[in-house]
């Protein structure tokens, strides 16, 4: 996709953090941005400093993990501006602890919002973006937990890996069909973001927390202290943009200590070696 200027791209999770970005981004580059998000006050907040700023704003309180809410924002969307041209299913949140210590709510609130909320974006925009004929891009962020797995994180690990088998397929079901779309998968390593306290937005249905030891929660404390010295989301954006216009699949703004663990997993796999620890 190389013509950005006056297209419309939506972005959920887009309150903060690399949504944000994303969304700042995109209007900087003269789009039209729709930005979705669970948190109305910070959505609010959001979207007002991007209008001030000049940008073409359409702001929408979402929760991704229900399907007719993601089928309303398409409505809106299209009833606005008439078509979208990027979609960037972005929402995430994460909980942390050992497999068999989550509740089936961990299981639940996680899986509907990292998973099946780009599921429903994929069924709710990406039809009608084929209809409109146009030259158009989908990214999914997944994580480097897409690519690599890790202790106390099993839940997050799931969905990512998900994102990531549902980006590849839908990557080679456009290429065989000869779509006009293209798809990225974004797997961010460890980026400045408040993803770590994400329990601010569970639902009240779902807040049946599993209670988890020392070992859980002092890995919670040392991702923590590396997401705050993490590369900050501006980064992420820029590379979601450039890999947009270059057609690039895998975006991976990660450490390069991070990324080793790619090789490290590829190699246990080809190896037929047991999972190794970092």
């Amino acid at each position: 996709m190389q013509e950005f200027r006056d297209r419309v791209a939506v972005v959920t999770g887009a309150a903060s953090g690399i949504g944000l970005a994303m969304a700042e981004r995109f209007a900087a580059e003269g789009m039209k941005v729709v930005m979705a998000d669970v948190e109305a006050e910070a959505l609010a907040i959001a979207a007002e400093g991007l209008k001030s700023k000049g940008a073409v704003i359409l702001a929408s309180r979402t929760d991704v993990s229900k399907p007719e809410q993601l089928e309303l924002l398409a409505d809106k969307v299209y009833e606005t501006f008439g078509a979208a041209h990027v979609l960037c299913n972005n929402a995430g949140v994460v909980t942390i602890g050992l497999t068999w210590e989550h509740t089936l709510a961990d299981w639940e609130w996680v899986i509907g919002v990292n998973l099946w909320g780009v599921i429903n974006g994929v069924r709710a925009f990406v039809p009608r973006m084929l209809a409109g004929g146009d030259e158009g891009h989908i990214v999914n962020t997944a994580s480097m937990a897409g690519l690599t797995t890790a202790p106390f994180m099993s839940i997050y690990d799931v969905t990512k890996h998900g994102v990531v088998a549902l980006s590849e397929s839908l990557y080679k079901e456009f290429t065989v069909t000869g779509a006009k779309l293209g798809v990225s998968v974004l797997c961010p390593g460890l980026i400045s973001t408040n993803i770590m306290s994400s329990k601010r937005n569970r639902p009240a249905a779902l807040d049946d927390e599993g209670r988890f030891g020392a070992g859980a929660r002092q890995f919670e404390a040392n991702l923590a202290a590396g997401v705050t010295t993490g590369y900050p989301p501006s980064e992420v954006a820029r590379q979601v943009y450039e890999g947009i216009r270059d057609n690039q699949f895998y975006i991976v703004p990660a450490q390069d200590e991070v990324k080793a663990g790619i090789a490290r997993r590829a190699n246990d796999l080809l190896e037929l070696r047991n999972p190794t620890m970092a």
